[in-house]
């Protein structure tokens, strides 16, 4: 038995379309939040999502590889994963939370589940990790500057912070897990989960039908689903079988400035000349910190691309 390629090898084509598809959730999300009410746009991606993916589990025939325990836990960690931290987010969205910015939180995410880990795991961490992750924070902090109202203010800002360390917590639980479900059906028992907790809190706070564009909800919440959520976990699955479980992790440095580019041009952000000298901080800090995780998985080593997740 080999062990995968290091992530520098990974194919061309899947991985840049893989960054492309992850950058792409932070402009489709904040435009579904501009047509309806956050919870009702994720729990009707997230019913789509599971719809999707059960359906193409059952196409490949893949097996589900769940007992009653490990099933329980693959759907507490996919609340956390997804009802939480896509909730937290799109709140953030709602509150004026900037695509540039919020893809930032998430690309600092990868090392604060590794600084995690070594606090409350044990596990080793290296100094560059740390101080990617310190460069990381000075970036974003010069990203959003002394003023909190272009990133719609100071609760827009710690929801998103809240996000990215529940994203992180989430990550670390795929290890309680315990176990390697297939991909597909983990991935369709969590979108599942997710949609009822969202949509009843959506009915109880947002109303029944809290829709101001409806072709435009339609559409984000069908490109969410598909792409986001399917499109997107096909390429993580196509990664993680050729370059291992940190192939997605070793490109999230990339996201930032690919959804800076994408915001600017769907959604008309810009940023300022000490905004972009920001962005280039927090990503060489987040790519420095992220290369010690490059390297190949020994053999046997749990290779699971739910790590990751989906956006």
């Amino acid at each position: 038995m080999t062990r995968p390629p290091h992530a520098s090898h990974l194919p061309l084509v899947p991985a840049a379309a893989f960054v492309l598809v992850w950058s792409s959730g932070y402009i489709s999300g904040p435009a579904a939040v501009h047509a309806a009410a956050p919870f009702t746009v994720l729990g009707w991606r997230f019913v789509l999502a599971a719809v999707l993916g059960a359906s193409l589990a059952l196409a490949l025939r893949r097996p589900t590889g769940m007992d009653r325990a490990v099933l329980g836990r693959v759907a507490a960690v996919g609340l956390v994963m997804n009802a939480v931290q896509f909730g937290l987010m799109y709140v953030a969205f709602d509150l004026g939370l900037g695509a540039t910015l919020a893809s930032l939180f998430h690309a600092l995410s990868p090392v604060l589940t590794a600084l995690l880990a070594a606090a409350l795991l044990g596990e080793r961490v290296t100094r560059l990790q740390v101080g990617g992750f310190a460069v990381g924070v000075v970036g974003v902090l010069l990203v959003l500057g002394s003023d909190l109202g272009h990133a719609g203010g100071p609760v827009a800002v710690l929801v998103g912070c809240l996000s990215m360390l529940t994203l992180s917590l989430g990550t670390l639980g795929q290890r309680w897990i315990g176990a390697r479900p297939d991909l597909l059906w983990s991935a369709a028992v969590q979108f599942a989960v997710s949609a009822p907790p969202l949509l009843v809190l959506g009915w109880l706070t947002e109303g029944l039908w809290p829709v101001s564009d409806t072709h435009r909800a339609v559409v984000s919440v069908l490109f969410l689903a598909v792409v986001n959520s399917i499109v997107g976990l096909v390429l993580l699955s196509l990664l993680v079988l050729r370059g291992g479980s940190g192939a997605a992790a070793s490109l999230f440095f990339l996201s930032p400035p690919v959804t800076a580019v994408l915001a600017w041009l769907v959604l008309d952000e810009t940023l300022t000349a000490t905004q972009l000298v920001g962005l280039v901080v927090a990503v060489v800090g987040v790519g420095a910190a992220t290369r010690t995780r490059r390297t190949p998985a020994p053999v046997g080593a749990r290779d699971d691309a739910q790590d990751v997740g989906t956006q």
